[in-house]
């Protein structure tokens, strides 16, 4: 249906200016068609759902909202394949496969390639990792999720080409709301371990009532929530250690 909106409907839209960045837009047709059709980016505010989509991927079409289903899931975004940085990512990602699945957690890529390029480069992540990529990898050629989602570098918007992906990691609850987000540019790979502390942090405070400090890792002590009275923390927790009275210790 996008691609049969008259051009002079997207040119309207860009004059209005209801995007911010429209008359910035690449004239690649792919782009034309589908900001036809989508004219205002969903706002991802933590705590919003996380908005849905169909897409292909390495294991086969997905609706994402069913490929979550009841779990924790996080979507993860590559400039591109056959890039070094994104390999050693996505071999790391593939490493903790175990430690995700003991939590819980689903785990999905996407890469700005068409699927037949990310099959050839599963070969080489599982190659150069020592690993074996389990989960899928979506096929993101024309951006769309990219900019549902809004994974796009500002300095590419403006060009010729079709914009650069950014690194992004978005972490979902089974209620399908967004719990975190982090952005790195497409220079700066991601540290894996942070990605599963932050997962640990998330389900220890949602299950305990509790929130975390800085550099928290399992085991170490948490932070009683100011909304939580001393006596009713003891209570719950037992012994609790108090710093400042708006900063108290306990053990889970």
């Amino acid at each position: 249906m996008a691609s049969k909106i008259a051009p002079q409907m997207f040119g309207a839209f860009r004059a209005a200016q209801r995007v911010p960045w429209a008359a910035q837009l690449p004239r690649a047709p792919a782009f034309r068609r589908f900001f036809s059709a989508q004219v205002e980016q969903p706002r991802l505010r933590l705590g919003s759902i996380a908005p849905n989509f169909k897409a292909l991927t390495t294991q086969g079409e997905i609706d994402f909202h069913e490929f979550i289903g009841d779990k924790w899931t996080i979507l993860f975004s590559h400039p591109a394949d056959f890039t070094p940085v994104c390999t050693t990512e996505l071999g790391a990602f593939a490493r903790l496969q175990n430690e995700f699945d003991a939590r819980g957690v689903k785990m999905i890529g996407l890469s700005a390639n068409e699927l037949g390029s990310h099959d050839q480069w599963i070969k080489d992540i599982n190659e150069v990792g020592s690993t074996q990529v389990q989960f899928p990898i979506i096929a993101d050629a024309d951006r769309k999720v990219a900019f549902l989602y809004d994974m796009i570098d500002e300095d590419h918007i403006g060009q010729e080409a079709i914009a650069f992906t950014i690194r992004s990691v978005f972490i979902i609850d089974p209620s399908k709301k967004i719990r975190l987000t982090m952005m790195y540019p497409a220079s700066t790979g991601r540290n894996s371990a942070e990605v599963l502390r932050v997962i640990d942090s998330l389900q220890t405070g949602d299950k305990k009532g509790v929130v975390t400090p800085i550099d928290w890792n399992v085991g170490d002590d948490v932070i009683v929530p100011p909304t939580v009275s001393t006596p009713d923390a003891q209570k719950k927790f037992g012994e609790v250690r108090e710093v400042k009275p708006y900063l108290r210790y306990t053990k889970i």
